[in-house]
């Protein structure tokens, strides 16, 4: 079985016990032991939810330290689209690319250019596969992916088989600098993708040892914000251009991936509830006459990332801000729709994972421990209070059947006990 290596962790010196994430975690990853909470990694699929609700700050996103990038390397920064909906008042692009060339980096490469292709790739692709085998699901947020893969493992065939636009962006980035500097070797270039979300920051660390990564480097969008404020300068006349238009750019919130395929038979959702719902009908067969879906985590899209900024409605209004000055798009694919999807851009993910409903790797076993877990939880209050350390009576009771817990643990049931037992005692006195 692969280990993923996730970038949501804990700090348990901050963790108080409470339940909090307990109840927001959309995979029920999250036990309470001995007063603090523990994430259990093989459900875990890094969506920053726990992130988001706790009180505390004790859930925390590893990325790389901008103070820890090798300035000796030529550097290119990858801005997410999402970026450019941090700022008040910034209605062209090109300020804020002068801005990461004025902060260190030596060369600036938007991931809305990608993401520009990407889509054409994806209108291609949709228009040539069979009927039968549509809805195609969005393979461009990590947290989707990785929810697919262990809740929903019968969906894994209709997530569109391309690469996603931040390793399109790469790949050509390091071309590019190849290109145009001859002198330098591959080795000596260093891609820096600038992400508001800890999921793609797993989805870089979980690339297979069989295929290549083209991204070195992934830091904090909330870091690269502060430190850009005073780099980008309103007087000064940018050097660089913007390279990407409304299609590429609107990949930051929510529909804008959808609404480019210029195809009405798309969902668009955002939100972990609403994802797991949508992907729950679609299992089903509730959306028959759907073409694409399109669903990320983050509430309003990746402008909704825990290590984004700016609170995510506000960015999609300044997004809109900015498209009003931009070119619909900039990227084209040649004329030739015939033309067959290169070898480059295929690739959905990051590996395949064991589906989290499975108890035991021996089927006869596993289908006894379900029934023993459904014993249980008729023992149970049913109240999902969480005081157990399980978000729910049914997860308590499958911790018992995997030895992680015992009957005793449940509060409620142990005080009807109690009174069961007092009332019996004093019938006798």
């Amino acid at each position: 079985m692969i280990v993923y290596k996730h970038s949501v962790s804990l700090d348990a010196n901050k963790c108080k016990g409470c339940t909090t994430c307990l109840r927001r975690c959309p995979t029920q990853a999250i036990r309470v032991r001995d007063g603090k909470a523990c994430i259990n990694p093989a459900l875990c699929i890094d969506c920053g939810e726990c992130i988001r609700k706790c009180p505390y700050q004790a859930k925390k996103a590893s990325f790389d330290d901008l103070d820890s990038l090798d300035r000796s390397k030529y550097l290119i920064a990858l801005p997410a689209p999402s970026l450019f909906g941090q700022f008040a008042n910034l209605d062209d692009a090109d300020y804020l690319l002068q801005g990461l060339l004025n902060f260190g980096f030596n060369e600036v490469f938007e991931v809305a250019k990608a993401a520009e292709i990407v889509t054409d790739y994806t209108r291609r692709y949709i228009r040539a596969s069979e009927q039968n085998k549509r809805p195609f699901i969005s393979n461009a947020c990590p947290v989707v992916v990785r929810l697919i893969s262990l809740r929903f493992p019968s969906l894994r065939s209709k997530l569109v088989p391309l690469t996603p636009p931040v390793e399109v962006a790469g790949r050509m980035a390091k071309e590019r600098a190849l290109k145009e500097h001859p002198e330098l070797k591959e080795e000596d270039i260093k891609t820096v993708f600038i992400s508001p979300c800890p999921a793609k920051v797993s989805w870089v660390k979980n690339t297979p040892a069989e295929k290549k990564c083209y991204i070195d480097y992934v830091v904090s969008m909330s870091d690269v914000y502060f430190r850009l404020l005073s780099k980008m300068k309103q007087d000064q006349v940018p050097e660089v251009e913007s390279e990407s238009g409304v299609v590429g750019i609107s990949w930051a919130s929510s529909g804008g991936e959808a609404s480019a395929l210029m195809n009405d038979h798309y969902l668009a959702a955002d939100g972990i509830e609403n994802i797991i719902r949508v992907l729950d009908e679609i299992e089903t067969g509730h959306f028959p006459d759907l073409e694409f879906v399109e669903l990320n985590a983050c509430p309003g899209g990746c402008v909704g990332g825990v290590m984004a900024v700016e609170n995510p409605y506000i960015a999609r209004v300044r997004l809109q801000s900015i498209r009003r000055y931009m070119p619909v798009m900039m990227n084209y694919l040649p004329d030739d729709p015939d033309t067959p999807i290169p070898e480059v851009m295929l690739g959905t993910k990051p590996g395949e994972y064991s589906s989290a409903e499975l108890l035991h790797a021996d089927r006869a076993k596993s289908f006894r421990m379900m029934f023993e877990i459904e014993r249980i939880a008729k023992m149970l209050p049913g109240m999902d209070c969480g005081s157990c350390g399980a978000p729910t009576c049914r997860a308590h009771a499958e911790d018992i059947v995997k030895g992680e817990s015992t009957l005793d643990d449940c509060v409620i049931r142990m005080r009807e006990l109690l009174q069961k037992q007092k009332e019996q005692d004093e019938e006798h006195v």
